[in-house]
């Protein structure tokens, strides 16, 4: 599951990578949790896009987005079968620039210990995301997304079973162009990152707060040896502190408890 991740990259340097025609200002984020806003950038006619959608997908033939589990995160190999994802899998994929993301591993008899996985490089990386539009009866609208997640390489293996996919810059056109691109094509870019692309770190349990956002939370700490925080570790989707703009009618809902995406239950 990723349940945390941080862009702190100017917007200068991810317009460098991801090549969009939009100049967006936006603060460094170090801890971005769901229900908040999220960098995308999607194809829109021949152009690169880049757009703010709220972490949790809700489709768009929800009824109810209160009532709705908030999808962060979809699994790699059935996002093209399950009704919440198919529709976004054939025609609403997009990339989510990030610097890296956070995950929590107990080990036996101890407290939850954050890590902060970042690519070796120091440079972005691109995750493999979709995004959908749900609009309510009133007229309001709200752009959503989730992240795709894969198994765990044996590098992340040892700290959690999955982890956000990456989509190389040489298939950043292959992953966004839902008109040419076969959906099968576009699935078989949904791999397990190579050993050697990220690196994971201790740091300290204050990143289990959403409340807290500042760079800080990417130094390495000594694990367990921090006690700042409450030991919560695996956060909650409602933990964001600071929502997306909202249509007349907010988008929001639960997500689901299990330490996992939430998956195989739509």
């Amino acid at each position: 599951m990723c349940g945390r991740y941080a862009l702190s990259a100017t917007p200068q340097e991810v317009r460098a990578l991801f090549d969009h025609v939009d100049t967006p200002e936006f603060p460094p984020r170090y801890n971005i949790a769901p229900t908040q806003p999220i960098a995308t950038v999607r194809l829109s006619g021949n152009a690169r896009r880049f757009a703010l959608v709220r972490w949790g997908l809700v489709p768009g033939w929800v009824k109810d987005p209160a009532s709705f589990s908030l999808l962060i995160n979809a699994r790699a190999e059935t996002a093209a079968e399950k009704p919440s994802f198919r529709a976004a899998m054939r025609h609403r994929r997009c990339l989510v620039p990030a610097s890296g993301f956070y995950e929590w591993h107990r080990p036996q008899g101890g407290a939850k210990q954050p890590y902060w996985i970042r690519p070796r490089d120091g440079r972005l990386v691109a995750f493999a995301g979709l995004w959908e539009e749900w609009c309510d009866p009133d007229g309001g609208e709200i752009e959503t997304g989730a992240i795709l997640t894969v198994p765990a390489n044996r590098t992340i293996g040892a700290i959690h079973h999955r982890m956000p996919a990456v989509i190389a810059p040489q298939d950043f056109d292959a992953w966004l162009d839902v008109r040419s691109t076969p959906l099968a094509e576009a699935c078989s870019l949904l791999t397990s990152p190579a050993e050697d692309l990220f690196e994971a770190v201790p740091v300290s349990t204050r990143v289990n707060s959403a409340r807290i956002d500042d760079e800080e939370l990417t130094r390495p700490v000594a694990p367990e040896a921090d006690s700042e925080a409450a030991p919560e570790a695996q956060p909650q989707a409602k933990a964001g502190t600071s929502p997306a703009p909202k249509p007349r009618k907010a988008a929001s809902g639960a997500i689901s408890k299990a330490d996992d995406d939430q998956l195989d239950l739509f």
